[in-house]
Parts: structure tokens; sequence; C-alpha cells
């Protein structure tokens, strides 16, 4: 299928005088190498390694000019692939896509074709992005839980919960039955975290304030951190005995300071979460579960929809911690 015309829009972020700047600019497509595919892109979603890449952190993107966007949902527009065909719609999320490979923030994205997800058939393009890949976290983070924590055993605790991992890990804990225990730094969003399914929310500073002792009283059954740092350890230390953690983000801070003893007095386990570069096989697993019985009622209540020209002030509100819920990008008309 030809392209009928020679550019496509997409936000680029250029460095000029120490500072980063974002708008959306022409870009040319470029020939595709073996095993890629061409996707047309209908949605993509704002994460916080995008601002990150938007803000000029070479820690997630090294070279500038660059198109963030570590979502994107479209329709094969060419292959040079065998496993997918014109006209397939697919999910492509992580890898190196907006990192160091241009991004979702833009009409057409060029990926090798072992990216790709096929889109369920009970999910829409949108839905696909309302998750992106902090529905994709969540949805590990609760498979791997839910292996070894039943809704019976007491209540999970999820940390981060008005950010996209946590929100939607909220929706759908709740939605399995079991009971959510949300911290949050921000009083205000209470009513939002129990109208997602929270049973009691609490807030981040109780948690950061916990008394200084290598054990806390046991109160939780599990739990899905977002945040790392004090949060995490205070967690860790306050879990049951055969509790399990999953790990997945360190917004707060990458170090714990704590002791061996959560682990070898009370048999807790620490399961690290990453969604990068997470096997295909487990990965279509957990999006036909997230187009199925995992799919939240809440999930259209808990997004915002922005074109490409309003990312630069969803970035900079997201760099400020002012976002709440998910942030999806309408890249085409449909």
């Amino acid at each position: 299928m030809e392209q009928k015309n020679s550019t496509f829009k997409a936000f680029r972020v250029e460095e000029k005088d120490d500072r980063y700047i974002g708008s959306v600019k022409p870009m040319k497509f470029a020939p595709l190498n073996q095993g890629e595919i061409l996707v047309k892109v209908h949605y993509s979603s704002l994460n916080y390694k995008d601002a990150l890449s938007a803000s000029g952190n070479r820690g997630v993107t090294r070279n500038y000019p660059h198109t963030p966007g570590i979502d994107a949902v479209g329709t094969v527009e060419k292959t040079n692939s065998e496993s997918l065909k014109v006209g397939d719609q697919v999910i492509v999320t992580s890898y190196d896509l907006g990192m160091n490979t241009d991004g979702g923030f833009a009409a057409y994205i060029k990926v090798p074709s072992a990216w790709a997800v096929k889109l369920p058939q009970k999910m829409t393009m949108q839905e696909a992005m309302i998750y992106g890949t902090a529905g994709l976290t969540a949805g590990i983070s609760i498979l791997r839980l839910s292996q070894f924590i039943k809704p019976e055993d007491g209540p999970i605790v999820v940390s981060g919960a008005t950010g996209g991992v946590g929100a939607l890990s909220v929706a759908i804990l709740s939605k399995l039955g079991y009971t959510v225990s949300a911290i949050t730094g921000k009083e205000t969003e209470a009513d939002y975290l129990m109208s997602l399914g929270a049973k009691e929310v609490l807030l981040r500073n109780e948690i950061e304030n916990f008394a200084q002792k290598p054990l806390l009283k046991p109160m939780f059954a599990g739990a899905i951190d977002t945040v790392g740092g004090v949060i995490l350890e205070n967690i860790i230390k306050s879990i049951n005995p055969m509790g399990v953690v999953t790990c997945c983000g360190n917004v707060a801070s990458p170090k714990l300071a704590m002791t061996v003893f959560p682990f070898i007095l009370r048999g807790a386990t620490l399961i690290g979460i990453d969604s990068q570069n997470y096997p295909m096989e487990h990965r279509e697993k957990v999006w036909t579960l997230l187009a199925n019985d995992w799919k939240p009622t809440q999930l259209h209540s808990s997004f915002s929809e922005i074109s490409m020209e309003e990312l630069p002030g969803k970035i900079k509100l997201m760099l400020e911690g002012k976002l709440k819920g998910r942030t999806i990008v309408k890249i085409i008309e449909e």
C-alpha cells in the first residue's frame, strides 16, 4: 500500500540552547528493513517515561531530535514480515519504542514485527491506549501477585494509586474481588480512588512516617508498589507472613535501606516487574485478560484524551506530578 503523502506528522523533541522543545513537525517515511512493519497510529498515550524523554533525560533517550511515545495502537500499513499482514490491528508497547526508536507520538511508526501484539477482539484501540504500558504493567503485576495471593488472604495495598499503573491496579484488583488499600499523596483524590474500587485510602506521609524498625505490624497480604523508596521499604516491613510484593517503579527512589528480616522471618517475597522486555507469550496472555475478565467497569472514567498539539502542557503537568489516571493521545481522525 503506497502512502498518499511523502511526509507524516510527528511530535519531535529538539535540543535548542540547552533546552528541549517539543512541537509537531513533518517527517519523511523510511524504507522497511527485513522483519519490520509500518503501523498507521490511531492512538498513543502519555507515560512518565515519555515525559522524561521529552525533557531531555539521556537515561531514557540518548540522541535528539527524537519522537517520544512508548505506546501505540493502529493498523499495519506495510509489512516486511510473514507474521503480520496489511490491515492487522496491533498494539506496540515497550521494548525500545519511544526511547531510542522513534515512538508513538506520530502518525506512523516503523518497528520490528516482534514488538507487535494483535489487538484482542474485545478491545477497542482507544481502550488499548487507556491501558497502554501502564495497563500492561498493572496486568503483569496482578498476574504475578494472584499466583500466590487470593482475595480471601487479606488486603492488597497499592502505592502511587492515582498514577496510571496504580489507578488501573486498584480498578482491576477490585473487580477480581480483592480488598484494596490505596496509597496517595493527594488527600483530595480519596473519592476518586474509592470510585475505582479502593476500600481504604492511606496518605503517603502516613506510610513514610512508620516507625524506623526492621519489622512492622503485619497489615497487608500483598502489595503492588509503583514508587520505590521508603514507601516500598515500609510496605515490605508491613507484609503478612508469606505475603507478596511486586515492584515496578522508582519515582520516589531506586534505593532500599532495610534488613532482610521480612524475607527470612516472615517469608515475604519481592517480585520485580519488567514490562519493557516481558516475553511475548506472557504479554499476549495479559492483553487477553485485560480485554476480557479483567476489564474494569471504570476503565472509561479514568482517562482524558488530548491531541498531539496539547502534549507540551500535559508533559509539564506530568513532571510536576499533577496528572491523574491516564492521558491518551488521539493521533488520527477516524
